[in-house]
């Protein structure tokens, strides 16, 4: 009886975990560095583990153009986290990093780490919003979404392929041959 218990137990706890990707970007700085402290810090989150990270790609920078390329990338992670905790921990991550709790929109960033999907979830508040509202406008987002998986837009109901073929954007995006390792 105690085993069966237990084995419910270690299934509930996996039936938690949920599948969740990272928009993930850097242009001050060693760019590379940065990026693979914020993700070996995501690795070190609680009940959370990195299972993917897409190729970099460096990318031409949205809104104040009059600034550094970005190095852009996705990570894959489970976490039995909130959406909110996750959140909060990626704020925390970036100012740890060096980016200023206050800043201007479309400024240079040592990171960014954006919540593009959260499992088939679909929130929308007046803090968070999921899957992110710029996912199938971005083409820096999508190619290296693509590279882990090619999951359904909870609202669009279009995978990212289908996506990516209709995407506006069409900026330039360099696959570099630097990667981040999963620490």
């Amino acid at each position: 009886m105690r085993k069966r218990a237990s084995l419910q137990h270690e299934t509930e706890t996996v039936q938690r975990q949920t599948v969740v990707y990272l928009g993930i970007g850097s242009n001050i700085g060693n760019r590379l560095a940065h990026l693979q402290e914020a993700v070996g810090l995501l690795n070190l989150l609680p009940e959370t583990v990195v299972t993917g990270i897409s190729a970099l790609y460096m990318t031409e920078p949205v809104g104040v153009t009059e600034q550094e390329r970005f190095f852009n990338g996705v990570v894959r992670l489970e976490t039995a986290l909130s959406p909110g905790d996750l959140r909060s921990h990626c704020k925390a991550i970036e100012r740890n990093l060096g980016r200023p709790e206050q800043y201007i929109r479309w400024s240079p960033r040592v990171i960014d780490l954006d919540i593009l999907l959260f499992g088939d979830l679909v929130l929308h508040d007046s803090v968070l919003t999921i899957p992110h509202p710029e996912l199938e406008h971005r083409m820096f987002v999508l190619v290296p979404l693509l590279d882990l998986a090619d999951p359904v837009h909870p609202l669009l109901h279009r995978p990212v392929s289908s996506l990516l073929e209709s995407c506006p954007d069409r900026s330039v995006l360099v696959r570099l041959r630097e990667r981040i390792a999963i620490s």
